[in-house]
């Protein structure tokens, strides 16, 4: 793959440790591994995608696509996201 990064626009702004629309008590992760987020099949995307930014040791960034800024915060580094790494 010739990028250096996954982009992963959501309804939320981040990877939760359970569905934040559901339970208010939900976790927010800054920073998650790839066998973490398999291991506890946090819903990044599907099993073959995180694996595929493994083996390539792409990062993912997970986002809102409702984050005030959008896309170009995001690119800058501001914003709220969780990055899904080695």
């Amino acid at each position: 793959m010739a990028c250096e990064a996954i982009f992963k626009g959501t309804k939320v702004d981040g990877v939760y440790d359970k569905d934040p629309k559901k339970h208010a008590d939900a976790k927010r992760y800054e920073h998650v591994t790839y066998d973490e987020a398999l291991a506890k099949r946090l819903g990044v995307m599907d099993a073959s995608a995180i694996a595929l930014a493994r083996d390539n040791k792409l990062p993912i960034i997970v986002f809102s696509l409702d984050e005030p800024g959008g896309f170009k915060t995001i690119l800058a580094g501001d914003g709220t996201y969780t990055t899904v790494s080695g």
